[in-house]
């Protein structure tokens, strides 16, 4: 009972939460259900205004569908995973008396804010990284990614169309990275949150950039449209580009992959033509053979 209970205490914890953000009763650096709206409407109007693929309408193929995700993905599904995350930690530590902090490596407290950031930032996009190769790697776990990548058309709001089980995929690996570094995030944590959501908005949207030099250190849309090619190098048969936020873990391991950069690169996998088009569809898309 005490873990059931804890599972609905922080389901509606997260409800409440998230209804406080709409009615504007969080702090609004702290408030993501605004901010992701504010990001969005932002990279939306560079896109309208500075299109890369210039024959590619406002709204283009799939627009709405990646906006459900983006909701989805970002708000609802948390209320509903979250308590099993809370449940799922507390069952570890009374088994086998695991606590967060169980493994680190350093105390990340002791750091200045800004180093703490900076740590947190690189170490979390790392194993995000590892995880995104992971995806690409084993059968099982690339069926479900095939929903990223039926995108046909790129832009900001198709960083968020993504299978749900991709939310719990990520989980584990960013935890342990969290675990390595003491077990909690650094106070101001929502400046990276909000940093990683323009990244990934960027690397979606229909605008050209590179950002120079800097682009081997972060990702950017030219990159990470290669990543959605639908073709493959005979160098690189599980996908190029796995960057999340940081490009720089790709050219540390030889995975950067950049032909050109028109734009015009063809978008989808081998057999995407078989992905299911509705939402709902997707929600229940990898659980049947054939998948």
């Amino acid at each position: 009972m005490e873990y059931i209970k804890l599972l609905i205490d922080s389901s509606i914890g997260v409800l409440k939460w998230n209804f406080n953000q709409i009615l504007f009763n969080v702090p609004f650096s702290e408030n993501y259900f605004w901010g992701l709206i504010i990001i969005s409407l932002v990279v939306w109007i560079f896109e309208i205004i500075f299109p890369w693929r210039k024959s590619q309408k406002i709204l283009r193929k799939d627009f709405w569908i990646d906006i459900i995700y983006m909701f989805f993905n970002f708000f609802l599904f948390s209320i509903i995973i979250v308590g099993f995350y809370k449940a799922f930690n507390k069952l570890v530590f009374d088994l086998f008396g695991i606590a967060s902090n169980s493994i680190a490596l350093i105390d990340l407290s002791t750091f200045s804010q800004i180093s703490q950031l900076i740590i947190f930032f690189i170490t979390v996009d790392f194993f995000q990284w590892l995880t995104h190769i992971m995806m690409h790697h084993f059968d099982f776990l690339w069926k479900f990614h095939k929903v990223h990548h039926s995108v046909k058309e790129m832009g900001f709001a198709a960083h968020f169309h993504y299978h749900w089980i991709e939310n719990i995929l990520y989980k584990p690996l960013k935890v342990f990275a969290v675990m390595l570094i003491g077990g909690f995030e650094p106070e101001q944590a929502y400046l990276i949150h909000f940093l990683t959501i323009t990244i990934g908005h960027l690397n979606h949207s229909n605008i050209k950039l590179s950002y120079g030099s800097l682009k081997y250190i972060f990702n950017n849309p030219i990159m990470h449209l290669h990543h959605h090619a639908s073709f493959s190098s005979k160098n690189f048969k599980k996908g190029v580009n796995f960057a999340i936020s940081l490009s720089i873990w790709d050219y540390i391991f030889k995975t950067n992959y950049i032909p050109n950069e028109n734009g015009d690169t063809k978008l989808g996998y081998e057999g995407d033509q078989s992905m299911a088009k509705s939402f709902t569809g997707q929600l229940f898309y990898g659980f049947k053979k054939g998948d």
